[in-house]
């Protein structure tokens, strides 16, 4: 595995050896022990999720407070999507920064999203399937949404490659919260 580091500290992308051939391909999706090495970081994950979003389809930026942060690691097993995450920490010198990627079942990258990180993405594809990994249950005591276009964070969605689809949001992503705020 080789990992990549991003302008924001502790968020990686992880990019896994694939062995291919005319059959197909296989590669270690996930192993706790190579992990560790490559990334130094002893995480214990608790729960796996699993999503389809249609083209067009934005989820987030999600995140949950404390004392439920949750850290992801996340990968996209079919199609396309912008993935995006914005640094929410409290005395982080990045705070407020945003970091997009590319995640695709083609390219197979992974993304580490620590605790303290809100995260998003938007399908680009006809459909996706999208996995988490999370270091925490599901609590949605502690289920925080800022809103995707905020205008402090002025994220670029990469929505142009939609063409003239419209991005999709649930109605509770409609009623995400200002950063500021």
């Amino acid at each position: 595995m080789q990992v990549k580091t991003t302008p924001l500290e502790n968020l990686l992308i992880l990019e896994p050896r694939v062995f291919g051939d005319d059959r197909g391909f296989v590669f270690e999706s996930f192993n706790t022990a190579t992990f560790k090495i490559a990334t130094g970081l002893d995480i214990n994950f608790v729960q796996d999720n699993h999503s389809k979003s249609n083209k067009g389809v934005l989820r987030g930026l999600h995140y949950q407070s404390a004392p439920h942060a949750q850290g992801k690691l996340v990968r996209v097993i079919q199609g396309e999507v912008w993935d995006v995450t914005v640094d929410i920490r409290d005395g982080s010198a990045t705070r407020g920064q945003w970091f997009g990627v590319l995640l695709s079942s083609d390219n197979k990258r992974q993304l580490w999203i620590p605790p303290g990180f809100a995260h998003g993405f938007v399908t680009l594809s006809d459909t996706a399937e999208f996995l988490y990994k999370t270091t925490d249950f599901y609590s949605p005591a502690h289920e925080q949404c800022i809103a995707w276009n905020d205008p402090v964070l002025a994220i670029d969605w990469q929505l142009a490659r939609l063409g003239d689809v419209l991005p999709q949001l649930s109605g509770k992503d409609k009623m995400g919260a200002a950063f500021a705020n």
